[in-house]
């Protein structure tokens, strides 16, 4: 064939499969990792870019150190008489590793974090600089507020908000080839004072839980002197890893997070074979580099796996405090997809990047635990731990019942709007699961009685004398959204791409109600006369709320059915469930706790819905751009090329076939276009974001179906996007 040429779809064939043989390529980026000793250390690093306490301790003043340490203790705020020495300890340690430049770190209303770099340096005015930064700087930063999603709170000439230093979060390191960055946590606030980011009622948050259990466990256990409860965090990240050449081929991916059209493979993940499987070598030096950069920013990463479906995989850390925890997940995140661009690839984040494919979430395993190191949800050894925890294990379930629907707003996002209830994720119906032998328990509790239908038998549960209770209270349920683990619950429903701030800012307030309403019911009881007053309680309790427990299917149709039945709220949708932040059981509870005003509220109403109409628009425009410019010209060509190739019957089926699913593809993109260039003329946001609900989304649902049926009718050789088998199973 030397000499003849090519013909063009025999070039473009060849150019396909080229471009599959480069992603399939990858080498050793020169790796720094190696394999370090580590029993040497200095070959140990976690937490080497951290202004730790260790490192303050080494550096500050004892006296200064002393009186850092104390306030942070007891929650109190920076005092401003030390904060200069912090500042010159900080930016000394900083420069130290190579920093120039500092940030206020902190996480706006758009579900990511904000940074202003400023230099350390400034110009002593006869041609020379001098490092500086003072304790001022440190505490409190000004940023343009107005360009950022305030929901009304700063009107767009109202441009003054604050950052203001979270010294409970330690200062950190991030490091760039060309420098570092010495980066601050800090909340984010109006000159109102009133929050204009996720990190501030987190801590209000946090704070009001403590206070409700320390005053508590000031009745349950007066003999131990807790002066404060933190929540705990750990939170598994899902993730998908795909080549970056599929992820510049696809406009979709680049511009939305996700695939607009796309269509499922011949082989998915029916086979579980990847799930838990050996990782492929690429996947795991990226995966060694992305632990290592975690470990210095002291971030304690746990596990690494395959997920279930191909090219996904998970991270998950060990238990941190509430706050900490959120800071970390929002680095993990950022560390995750800085480190896959070394290695040729791109981190997916988005809930559910293909479709057809088990989409990702992040687990968020939460738990109460007292500075003497004591876990409230942790099962006991004694009667009297065991008192405890059935107590606030109760307040949970009271807690999570009465405000299922705001637990469900909480991780509303268009993403989740994919993913919720689909056969790989939680339903959207927020309920618990105890495991069988707990379940048991409350049970017993509740009607009085003890049977011994277990190996273990549990008597004496309606006596003040409480058995030993099991740590492993039975298997776990994959499919339950909130799901008791042994010591913690796990609330498996949010969402890969959201940050932990605002479910566990729900979870702490709700939680806080529930103890208060209970531990009222036992003011001045004690001894023989507590105990059974707590059994009391508990049993009230879970009688009252136990319709949210439910250790079946979630995935059933009978469940959707009975859940209906016990009066359970069934938000499919991200419309149907972003109002209950504003509804008055919400603005009751969180005003209680000053946790958020009805103006903050109102805010994050206002902007969660505002980007679930903007999001889904984006969506929109890109998918018939795709359409116009890429899908119905590869199918008109192929057409071309078929008009050509003879006039066969088979020739002509293939032909009449291609030529009506373009047609139906393209009024289904005129369609889609007009649904999309009506919105309706309305005055509530909710108004706006039920119109692109019930009518834009089902068009680009509509669209979607015809485009993938071309996708399977047009030639390999002329279809513009990476498929599925490819961006999926080449590694």
């Amino acid at each position: 064939m030397s000499g003849r040429p090519v013909p063009p779809r025999l070039r473009a064939m060849a150019r396909t499969r080229t471009q599959n043989v480069t992603a399939a390529q990858w080498s050793p980026n020169g790796g720094t990792l190696g394999a370090p000793d580590l029993t040497l250390p200095g070959n140990q690093v976690f937490g080497a870019n951290v202004f730790s306490v260790e490192v303050q301790r080494a550096r500050l003043p004892k006296t200064v150190f002393r009186r850092l340490q104390a306030g942070l203790d007891a929650g109190q705020a920076l005092d401003p008489e030390i904060a200069d020495s912090v500042a010159v300890a900080m930016r000394e340690w900083a420069m130290e590793q190579g920093a120039t430049h500092y940030t206020h770190w902190f996480q706006p209303l758009t579900g990511s974090t904000a940074e202003k770099h400023d230099s350390f340096y400034g110009p002593t005015g006869d041609g020379d600089a001098i490092a500086e930064f003072s304790g001022k700087e440190l505490i409190q930063g000004e940023p343009d507020a107005s360009s950022f999603p305030t929901g009304g709170i700063r009107a767009t000439f109202e441009a003054r908000g604050y950052t203001a230093w979270d010294p409970t979060s330690p200062a950190f390191i991030l490091e760039n080839p060309n420098g570092a960055l010495l980066c601050i946590p800090t909340a984010f606030a109006s000159w109102t004072g009133e929050a204009l980011d996720h990190k501030i009622p987190l801590l209000r948050s946090m704070d009001a839980l403590s206070k409700s259990a320390v005053k508590a466990l000031s009745i349950l256990d007066p003999d131990t002197p807790v002066s404060r409860v933190f929540t705990t965090i750990g939170a598994e990240q899902e993730y998908f890893l795909i080549d970056e050449q599929y992820y510049f081929e696809r406009p979709d991916l680049v511009t939305t997070g996700r695939t607009l059209y796309g269509a499922k493979p011949p082989k998915g993940h029916e086979l579980d074979d990847h799930y838990f499987g050996s990782i492929p070598e690429r996947v795991l030096a990226y995966m060694l580099e992305v632990e290592q950069e975690l470990a210095k920013l002291g971030v304690p990463i746990k596990t690494r796996h395959n997920e279930v479906a191909p090219a996904q995989y998970e991270i998950a850390p060990v238990f941190e405090n509430s706050n900490v925890g959120t800071d970390h997940q929002q680095l993990t995140m950022q560390i995750l997809q800085n480190v896959a661009r070394r290695y040729g690839l791109v981190c997916l984040l988005h809930e559910k990047p293909f479709a057809g494919v088990n989409g990702s979430g992040k687990h968020n395993n939460w738990s109460m635990s007292t500075d003497l190191g004591g876990n409230l949800l942790g099962p006991g050894d004694t009667p009297h731990d065991n008192l405890v925890f059935l107590f606030f294990c109760a307040a949970v379930i009271q807690a999570v019942n009465k405000h299922q629907a705001l637990l469900r707003a909480s991780i509303a996002s268009p993403g989740q709007d994919h993913r919720l209830g689909a056969n790989e994720a939680p339903p959207a119906i927020i309920s618990i699961f105890l495991g069988s032998e707990l379940e048991r328990i409350f049970e017993a509790i509740e009607s009085g009685t003890g049977e011994e239908s277990t190996p273990q038998a549990y008597l004496g549960l309606g006596t003040s004398v409480l058995p030993r209770l099991p740590k492993d209270s039975g298997d776990r349920n994959r499919t339950s959204p909130f799901a008791f683990t042994g010591n913690k619950f796990e609330f498996r429903a949010l969402g890969s791409s959201m940050s932990p701030s605002l479910p566990n800012t729900v979870l702490n307030t709700i939680v806080a109600e529930a103890i208060d309403e209970l531990a009222g019911r036992l003011e001045g009881a004690s001894g023989d006369e507590l105990a059974a007053g707590v059994l009391d309680v508990v049993k009230t309790s879970y009688a009252a709320n136990k319709q949210v427990v439910f250790g079946g299917d979630n995935y059933s149709e009978e469940w959707h059915d009975e859940a209906e039945r016990r009066g359970l709220h069934n938000l499919r949708q991200t419309p149907d469930a972003l109002p209950w932040l504003v509804a008055p059981s919400t603005v009751e509870v969180f005003e209680k706790y000053d946790v958020l005003s009805e103006r903050e509220l109102e805010s994050r109403y206002e902007v969660f819905v505002e980007q679930y109409v903007t999001n889904l628009n984006i969506e929109a425009e890109t998918m018939a751009e795709i359409g116009r410019t890429m899908l119905a010209p590869a199918a008109v060509n192929y057409l071309v090329q078929l008009g050509v190739a003879g006039d066969s019957a088979g020739v002509a089926r293939i032909k009449d076939e291609l030529a009506s699913a373009l047609d139906v593809f393209v009024e289904r993109l005129e369609d889609m276009e007009t649904a999309n260039a009506n919105h309706p003329e309305v005055e509530d946001v909710l108004d706006a974001a039920k119109y692109v609900q019930e009518t834009v989304v089902p068009a680009m649902e509509a669209l979607r179906a015809e485009g993938d049926k071309l996708e399977r009718l047009v030639t390999d050789a002329l279809w513009p996007l990476p498929k599925y088998s490819e961006v999926l199973f080449i590694k």
